[in-house]
């Protein structure tokens, strides 16, 4: 029988382990790269909104995207109640597969590569929307991928002033012990309330969780200079930012069908204007014109990030020895005869057979 290579496996803790080894600035560094490699040959991508199933309590998504080379996918969660069952509120896996063959190279967790490369494509955007001499940020939303972008606009936009507001004051205690520890060399205030949190900042970003029409940001908060990095308003019926906040601002989007749908952008008409920030990285759209000008990155994530996030660890895991492989596809002599694998008697050694009858479905 020939043997082929079966698809690289990572863990949470494996990623984990990458993180640590590397370091976390630079892995946020090299995804952001990876990310601005990739929106360089936007056109070469075919592209689709994801596809989402909603509930009462949340939504599960599947986020895919190829070029001539490889495809990716992303399962993903947002389930906002979770934590009171001590389950995250966002969860996913993701593969990345070779376009030939169809043959998966790698699985792997992507919760929280997700929030590594969710912070990396914020910071990107912040560097080439926001002031240059950008300082002070407010986080509005203090819960699981606050720290990454803290970490990420320090690393790469400069950022060395936190303002931290979260309705939920615990959230917040943890975010100010994390980037204490992450961040000694940065100031750090805590707020009781977003209009005070976000006076006086270069940079406001929002990432709250809950699946509900909220303006946690008024046009009236808004002052000249301002760049918004609007992550948490990604799925209808969910948004964090006033209409006139858009109004207001010179808004950016990944890709604008999704974003019209998804992100605070659903908000407004058809008509109501918008740059996919693709156009920016290559220069054929421009991004702020005047150090008074707001800016608005209405991110939604979307699925070009999670395939570079897959392939910039798929080139990390390709260095390591000790990476499990998992048999997720069957090895057959005969690849026209599946049933072998059920027929021959020796095929399920370890397996006792059983009269039992299946679990109904529940």
């Amino acid at each position: 029988m020939k043997h082929f290579a079966q698809p690289k496996f990572l863990s949470p803790i494996d990623v984990a382990l990458i993180v640590q080894r590397r370091g976390p600035r630079r892995v946020l560094r090299e995804i952001a790269t990876a990310i601005e490699e990739d929106f360089l040959r936007w056109q070469e991508f075919d592209k689709s909104p994801r596809v989402a199933n909603h509930s009462e309590n949340g939504v599960i998504e599947l986020m895919p995207v190829a070029d001539t080379k490889r495809y990716a996918f992303k399962y993903v969660n947002g389930h906002p109640k979770n934590t009171r069952e001590k389950l995250p509120t966002v969860m996913a896996f993701g593969v990345l597969a070779d376009v030939e063959t169809g043959m998966p190279l790698l699985l792997s967790e992507m919760t929280l590569t997700t929030a590594l490369r969710t912070a990396a494509m914020s910071a990107l955007a912040a560097q080439k929307l926001a002031r240059k001499n950008s300082r002070k940020m407010a986080i509005i939303g203090n819960g699981a991928q606050s720290e990454f972008q803290a970490l990420a606009f320090h690393e790469m936009v400069g950022i060395d002033q936190f303002h931290l507001f979260d309705v939920d004051a615990s959230a917040t205690e943890k975010l100010v012990k994390n980037l204490q520890r992450a961040l000694p060399s940065c100031a750090i205030k805590t707020f009781k309330c977003t209009r005070d949190a976000v006076r006086g900042v270069d940079v406001i970003t929002t990432v709250t969780a809950d699946k509900t029409n909220a303006t946690i940001i008024t046009a009236d908060m808004l002052e000249p200079g301002m760049h918004i990095n609007g992550v948490g308003g990604d799925c209808p019926g969910k948004t964090e930012l006033h209409a006139d906040v858009l109004r207001a601002s010179k808004v950016f989007v990944e890709y604008e069908p999704q974003t019209r749908v998804e992100g605070d952008l659903q908000q407004m008409d058809a008509e109501f204007a918008v740059t996919e920030f693709w156009q920016v990285i290559n220069g054929e759209r421009g991004g702020r014109s005047a150090d008074a000008d707001i800016t608005l990155f209405d991110s939604v994530g979307f699925a070009v990030e999670d395939f570079s996030a897959l392939r910039y660890l798929y080139a990390q895991v390709c260095d390591l020895k000790s990476v499990e492989q998992i048999e997720l596809v069957p090895q057959l002599s005969d690849p026209k005869n599946l049933f072998s694998l059920i027929a021959a008697d020796d095929t399920l050694r370890g397996f006792a057979a059983t009269d039992a009858p299946v679990a109904a479905y529940v």
